[in-house]
């Protein structure tokens, strides 16, 4: 018996293979966390094509969470001034039906929300919609990923008529020029980033470009760091484009057989001279210039982006006009080439496939679509019309529909909304105003633990055997290895006995998750993302695979459009025509400084997990702010200072980092730390939710801030208390 059990970490969407142990079963050389527990060993899986057995600090700590600071049974209080007192399940189905039930009663249905996770697993995910959308006709689901990915969604959609990144890992190491915007690749997707980065050392020819208002890990090694002012991406590519048809880089034959609006396209670019671009993005013609050659010249282009692209008020826009440059150079469909969006969480392109979004459907279907509904409802086996034709409420929709009383039941599950949202204080009192919160996480406490009525303990990674989707559409096995704790539950089982104590047995007569995923895959057949020839027991013997991979399939499809046709009504590709409109909130005198957000190395998002690793909190004590040296002496700041960042929301007090890697106005603040990790350090106090008209995604990457010096002798002696403090939990 192998004493290993293959797994795919739980952390970002490049979706590392792992392969875990019990701490048992390695004796002498059993891990052990700080207080001598010993933790679960977790190594890189070698077979697994994407990593390859690579494997970062927080897939190689993740043993050392699992046992920590976990929910371990139903909690629930009537009010959030009382405490919480411990209920068994039977009485937590019966709060959850009850309140469900009355609400349709009273023709409330659409008042019942679920805010959801890149967290599940497909599983979960599929249930939850099969409940919320088909058994109880509202579609308020959503996920993070409508704060993470949902431009990317948007933009494929629109260029291409489906969702679906077309890249693969394998073009990492066959382009010819890479061009990473927006994502800092070797801190928020680091195993991507060593492919690349190997494969660029070796090969000189091979170009890197870098667009980013800081200098990241990323951008150092890069042939070429455009450090863009905040805001002017699109500026950048139709100035990229500019130059591409002035020197004539362009793909005549592929424009002409395989997209269309070009014309309303090439009317936009010619607004976008070097000159002019060159002003509005802060940097140099030559550089812009340079770029343009590197692109033009290059054999295959491979552009990859992620959430400073995707969290803006154009973010759609800004995905559809790096597509516009691949298909002006017929840059798609073969090795080394093509648009790849970088998935923020491990399965957040399983919540696509499965229609984790208020406007999805199973499928890579649309909500407002007549006959994506009614095969949906076919097949669930629901009357016709059950599905609503209107999308339901997006994340922020749910907190203004908080505040407006329309939201009566809100489920949050496997994300930590009090965190993670913007205009944090604005977020917080709707949190207050909701008349039921039921909250289902693996640990406790959390930030969005103190708002919610009932919490519900869940299984997490390792504890329950399902499916993820990374972002090179390869599809994992993940096999439990562990017991969830007490009485913690899985994710769809959960979702599922609502949903049979609420009358509907027969849709959710499931045994296993395997019963689950081949219920689903059903649902893909024919479809863009097929997945009818996958299942438990094919991926548990062949291993990850591609998507598409229909019944009767004997290979998988690493690239989508090989044959350049596209999902489109005519098979064509579309151009995007948009001009830059900047950003939502620009600086002003009031607020002179943009101010930008971001993941570190270490840690994960809102500090769940990780703040519960000793190595990770002990290589990342504390937040920070980020500032020019030029900036910062204007203002008299000096290093680790503390400096109040004030925006028109609320405020946030950071330690001053001063460095070179950030461009002058501009200050960066990390955005992992919660009140239950620092006082006054939540980024998003400060970020706005004035978001992209089509993804509904909010502008989190960019805000207007003041910035206040605090006292250096206080700031001085609070930074001598902190560095003491981190020496002895060291």
């Amino acid at each position: 018996m192998n004493e290993f059990t293959k797994t795919l970490c739980p952390y970002c969407g490049v979706g590392c293979g792992l392969e875990v142990s019990a701490p048992a079963q390695h004796g002498k050389a059993t891990n052990r966390d700080s207080d001598g527990t010993p933790t679960w060993r977790v190594r890189g899986d070698k077979s697994h094509p994407s990593s390859q057995g690579m494997v970062c600090v927080k897939g190689a700590t993740i043993g050392e969470s699992i046992n920590k600071n976990r929910l371990h049974y139903p909690m629930f209080r009537e009010s959030l001034h009382q405490d919480f007192r411990r209920i068994s399940w039977d009485e937590a189905f019966d709060i959850i039906t009850q309140r469900i039930q009355t609400l349709r009663l009273h023709e409330e249905t659409d008042s019942i929300c679920m805010y959801g996770s890149g967290q599940f697993q497909t599983e979960d995910y599929y249930i939850a919609q099969k409940l919320l959308k088909g058994c109880l006709g509202t579609n308020n689901f959503d996920a993070n990923s409508r704060l993470c990915m949902s431009s990317a969604v948007s933009g494929y959609i629109q260029s291409f008529g489906a969702d679906g990144p077309p890249c693969c890992y394998d073009d990492l190491e066959l382009t010819d020029c890479a061009f990473l915007i927006g994502t800092n690749t070797a801190e928020c997707h680091p195993i991507v980033f060593n492919r690349l980065a190997k494969y660029h050392k070796k090969n000189r020819h091979v170009k890197m470009v870098v667009v980013d208002p800081r200098r990241t890990p990323t951008a150092e090694v890069a042939d070429l760091h455009l450090a863009i002012r905040p805001g002017t991406d699109i500026d950048l590519f139709n100035g990229i484009a500019y130059l591409l048809m002035k020197w004539n880089y362009i793909d005549t034959a592929f424009m002409d057989d395989c997209t269309s609006n070009f014309p309303a396209y090439a009317e936009v670019i010619r607004h976008y001279s070097p000159d002019v671009v060159a002003r509005q993005c802060g940097i140099s013609i030559q550089d812009l210039e340079t770029a343009a050659k590197y692109w033009g010249k290059a054999k295959s282009v491979l552009s990859m982006w992620s959430m400073g692209v995707n969290q803006s008020s154009e973010g759609t826009a800004k995905v559809r006009t790096i597509i516009n440059l691949h298909l002006m150079t017929g840059q798609i469909g073969k090795p080394g080439a093509g648009p790849f969006s970088l998935t923020g969480q491990p399965n957040a392109m399983g919540g696509r496939e499965a229609g984790g979004l208020s406007h999805l459907l199973p499928g890579y279907r649309l909500i407002k679509n007549d006959q994506h509904r009614a095969e949906v409802e076919d097949f669930w086996g629901v009357e016709r019309g059950k599905i609503s034709p209107v999308p339901g409420l997006t994340a922020w929709d749910m907190i203004t529909g908080l505040e407006s009383d329309h939201v009566k039941l809100l489920w949050i599950a496997a994300t930590n909304p009090a965190v993670s949202m913007p205009d944090l204080e604005r977020t917080k009192k709707a949190l207050l105003k909701s008349p039921f919160t039921i909250y289902q996480d693996a640990y406790y406490p959390t930030e969005t633990a103190a708002y919610a009525h009932l919490l519900l303990p869940a299984a997490q990674w390792g504890e329950k055997t399902g499916i993820m989707t990374n972002s090179e559409r390869r599809v994992t096995l993940c096999q439990s290895f562990h017991q969830p704790p007490r009485e913690a539950k899985v994710d769809w089982e959960i979702f599922a006995e609502v949903g049979r104590r609420l009358g509907f047995a027969d849709k959710f007569a499931f045994n296993n998750s395997a019963e689950v995923y081949a219920e689903f895959v059903q649902l893909t057949r024919q479809r863009p993302c097929d997945m009818s020839g996958l299942s438990h027991e094919f991926l548990a013997a062949q291993g990850p695979t591609h998507w598409p991979y229909s019944q009767g399939s004997s290979s998988e499809t690493k690239r989508l459009y090989t044959n350049l046709r596209f999902h489109t009504s005519d098979g064509r590709a579309k151009f995007g025509a948009f001009y830059s409109q900047g950003l939502a909130e620009p600086p002003d005198p009031d607020y002179p400084f943009v101010l930008t957000t971001g993941r570190l190395y270490g840690h994960w998002h809102t500090q769940t997990r990780t703040g519960r690793i000793d190595k990770i909190r002990q290589m990342h004590p504390e937040p920070f702010m980020e500032i020019h040296p030029r900036d910062a002496a204007k203002l008299n700041i000096i290093d680790h200072q503390l400096v109040e960042v004030r925006s028109r929301r609320g405020l946030g007090k950071f330690p001053a980092k001063i460095t070179k890697a950030i461009s002058p106005g501009t200050v960066f603040v990390p955005m992992h730390w919660g009140a239950l990790w620092a006082d006054n350090a939540e980024a998003n106090a400060l970020t706005h939710p004035q978001s992209c008209p089509d993804s509904l995604q909010p502008e989190l990457k960019a805000c207007a801030v003041q910035l206040i010096p605090i006292n250096v002798e206080t700031t001085t002696k609070s930074y001598q208390l902190l560095s003491s403090f981190c020496s002895k939990i060291k």
